[in-house]
């Protein structure tokens, strides 16, 4: 946090800016924009590769053709990027598996030339919204050819690349940790920037500093809190997995207010589950969600000590968040808060209703019910109301945007299935999506799996027809709204990450936290 650091940054900023500002091929402005995207340090830019974005589809699609002729890398890379920025690909997508038809009806020995086109169309794919599955076949034939072209003599440098990708595509990853992995990946390149790259050391770490600080305050906001104490010892503790969660989706250091609002919500989002799943009973459990609908101090009397902690910190700490968005904007935030709270409790206990009756619901019936449940609306919903770009006008309009939130939640709820479910039928607990499909289709728990990946497929390519649509009005709202489902996969991928976490959450926290780069 240096200010020598600060001020190196500052000039290397303006130097990226010019750099951005040069007449060049397009392909060289494809890759420059791309390399400024995983590299974490595109947020820095943001006006500028929108303008590179918006002339070349402000170009026709006949010269974009032209120049990319026969071009699959540069085609895919278009598509790719247009599609993250929420800008119109639709024309690309044709074109896209025109070219790849092409190459793939010449010899093999062609193909083998064009390993990063195969790279760029694979992950490319996994942007395909419905209605292009021939987008899909494209991405499962790189994903083939790549499988098989490993074993072949490859440089170290590209056979890292390629299993990076196959393990999980770029557009499923958590930025923060992808791009922590490219930077060391990119400064083995010989055509880089050397400019990119210490501007994107320096960045990481001064980022990292900050969130490092602000972990510092969330420590002592929640030990200040008592929420640890022995009448709720059963609830997990789990305060830096919490700031995981609020950091993957907004890491830029202007989001902080939204960041460490959602890292507390975070918090008693875990408390409140434990409650419900572990301690509570039945009889506690509906007075607790009555308390939690009317929102009162005085409907906590009827409810137990552990209860009643709980709750009167959750009320404290919504109305500072809500206060805190009144400050900013002159908006009253605390009415849809409120909503949100009430409506994750009552999906709670429509499970331990569930869970107490021994019954096993439909898949769909579950859902329903899981979108909400795993707190996804609750976050979603709490991170537009912090957004730094609230208006007036876009206060109520997050109803409108359902049909987002919604894909959003179920990929979350999706990818904690997958991670838990065993531990869950041996424990006993609450069926998972992946127990609601045994039950109701009568098959094993691997062919279970096998179809909630495929719904987990389905799903993002409905969160991609969104972005594709460009319906989304706050520009910060659409970070999170990809960056949830993108930290569930990191959370959940390795197992429990989140309610056991092990050593590869642990490693993950210091890469992202803890250890800097060395410069």
């Amino acid at each position: 946090m240096g200010e020598d650091h600060k001020n190196r940054r500052d000039e290397l900023k303006d130097d990226v800016r010019h750099l951005i500002g040069q007449k060049k091929g397009l392909m060289e402005q494809l890759e420059l924009v791309d390399s400024l995207r995983q590299l974490g340090i595109s947020y820095n830019f943001e006006l500028e590769i929108k303008d590179v974005l918006t002339s070349i589809i402000g170009s026709s699609m006949a010269s974009i053709n032209k120049e990319l002729e026969n071009n699959l890398h540069g085609t895919a890379l278009l598509f790719r990027l247009l599609r993250e920025h929420g800008l119109d690909a639709s024309q690309l997508s044709a074109s896209l598996v025109n070219i790849f038809k092409s190459e793939k009806d010449r010899s093999k020995t062609k193909l083998v030339h064009d390993i990063k086109g195969m790279l760029s169309l694979y992950e490319a794919s996994y942007l395909a919204i419905k209605g292009e599955e021939a987008l899909d076949e494209a991405g499962d034939f790189a994903a083939k050819y790549l499988g098989e072209v490993r074993g072949s003599s490859l440089a170290p440098q590209l056979l890292e690349q390629i299993d990076h990708a196959l393990e999980l595509p770029l557009h499923w990853r958590m930025s923060r940790l992808h791009s922590r992995w490219f930077i060391d990946v990119y400064e083995t390149q010989e055509n880089k920037y050397l400019m990119l790259l210490e501007l994107a050391k320096l960045d990481f770490n001064i980022v990292q500093s900050l969130h490092r600080k602000e972990l510092k305050e969330m420590s002592r906001w929640w030990k200040k809190l008592g929420i640890v104490c022995d009448e709720l010892s059963f609830a997990r503790d789990r305060l830096v997995e919490h700031y995981l969660w609020g950091m993957a989706f907004s890491f830029e250091p202007k989001f902080w207010r939204c960041r460490m609002g959602i890292a507390k919500i975070f918090c008693f989002i875990t408390t409140i589950d434990d409650i419900y799943d572990v301690y509570g009973t039945l009889d506690e459990l509906e007075l607790f969600t009555k308390a939690i609908d009317k929102w009162e101090f005085s409907s906590l009397q009827l409810l137990p000590d552990y209860m009643k902690i709980c709750l009167t910190s959750l009320y404290k700490t919504m109305n500072e968040i809500a206060n805190t968005s009144s400050t900013m904007h002159g908006l009253d935030v605390l009415p849809y808060l409120k909503r949100s709270w009430a409506d994750l409790c009552k999906a709670f206990l429509t499970e331990a209703r569930w869970y107490h009756s021994g019954y096993t619901p439909t898949l769909n019936e579950y859902l329903e019910n899981a979108w909400v449940s795993i707190s996804g609306s609750l976050i979603l919903t709490s991170s537009y109301y912090l957004s730094d770009d609230l208006t007036l006008e876009s206060l109520g309009r997050l109803e409108l945007y359902y049909d987002i939130v919604r894909p959003s939640s179920l990929l979350f709820r999706l990818y904690g299935d997958l991670a838990t479910a065993t531990a869950e039928m041996q424990r006993g607990d609450v069926p998972t999506s992946i127990q609601c499909y045994m039950n109701e289709e009568n098959v094993s728990e691997s062919f279970a799996r096998d179809y909630i990946k495929i719904l987990i497929k389905r799903y993002w390519k409905a969160l991609n027809k969104e972005f594709a649509s460009n319906s989304i009005c706050l520009e910060s709202f659409k970070k999170v709204i990809v960056g949830l489902p993108r930290m569930a996969q990191c959370m959940y991928q390795h197992g429990d990450g989140h309610g056991v976490p092990g050593l590869e959450t642990r490693d993950r926290v210091i890469l992202m936290l803890i250890e800097p780069i060395t410069l």
